[in-house]
């Protein structure tokens, strides 16, 4: 296949865009994470502290009301958004409305349960009217957000089976073969896809990268909900989606290896949290005023 090419760490420092000096709270990227359920409260934490760690100034959390309190007690810089029912509806929804203007990238999916597909499609265009770039992960990934989402600035990060759940495609273990698929629907519906896998698969539709950093140990529970953070994260900062892709899973697979390093085979998913910043604090810059 023509334009494959392997991630490197100029892709890092691509997705790293500068800060002004006199910059102020706001201007270096606000994110909106929408997930959550009765049983799944750590994904969006995970999520939102990811997005944090690629030096963001906010990130606002959209839970069902019964777990905005363990959420709030999991970090104090979470600006947690209690929402009335326990699975996404358009009531929900609706009380996003003064929130969303602000916001410059919204991950939505992590532990979400979503009431049905028009509550989820609805979030979506609420979000993408006002320009903001979005991640979809988790549950967010079915086939009904794909006309939603089409031309948009907008990535997708599924792995193998919610690929298949999106675009009816059954993936082998060829490389090879998953990226001319991906790039094959990433051109298709114009957006960014971030395929999960032992090497992750990344297309705009124009160019594949393969990103190979990472380790087996990272198959426990909350990494991908990470690497959705970190997308939104970059892409909040002002990165194009494929670069924001690109960066997101070299830095979560470089984080995994890190972690590895110290842990074996026994991390957890908030030990990433703790390697992002020693992986990215080598590529800050500084705009004079």
């Amino acid at each position: 296949m023509d334009r494959v090419r392997e991630s490197s760490d100029e892709d890092i420092k691509n997705a790293m865009k500068p800060r002004r000096t006199h910059s102020r709270k706001g201007e270096n990227g606000i994110v909106l994470v929408v997930g959550g359920s009765w049983l799944y409260h750590g994904a969006p934490a995970l999520a939102a502290m990811a997005s944090f760690r690629c030096g963001i100034d906010l990130v606002y959390v959209a839970v069902p009301e019964k777990i905005a309190t363990a959420i709030r007690a999991l970090s104090p810089n979470f600006i947690v958004l209690p929402l009335p029912d326990l699975k996404l509806t358009k009531g929900s929804i609706r009380r996003l409305e003064k929130i969303i203007p602000e916001v410059d990238a919204a991950v939505v999916g992590p532990g979400l349960v979503p009431k049905d597909a028009d509550a989820l499609t609805y979030l979506l265009k609420e979000l993408l009217e006002r320009d903001v770039a979005v991640v979809l992960d988790a549950a967010a990934l079915i086939p009904d957000v794909l006309t939603v989402v089409k031309e948009k600035r907008a990535v997708l990060t599924p792995h193998a089976g919610e690929f298949k759940r999106l675009f009816g495609i059954e993936l082998t273990k060829s490389v090879e073969e998953r990226a001319v698929h991906v790039k094959e629907k990433a051109s298709e519906y114009s957006l960014t896809i971030l395929l999960k896998g032992p090497v992750d698969v990344i297309s705009d539709g124009n160019e594949v990268v393969l990103n190979r950093t990472g380790t087996s140990a990272m198959t426990v529970g909350g990494t991908g909900d990470v690497l959705s953070g970190l997308v939104a994260g970059f892409l909040s900062k002002g990165a194009k989606p494929i670069e924001a892709a690109v960066a997101a899973a070299r830095v979560n697979g470089l984080a995994g290896e890190r972690a590895t390093v110290k842990f074996g085979y026994h991390i957890v998913a908030t030990d990433l949290l703790d390697e992002i910043p020693q992986i990215l604090k080598a590529y800050d810059t500084v705009l004079e005023d």
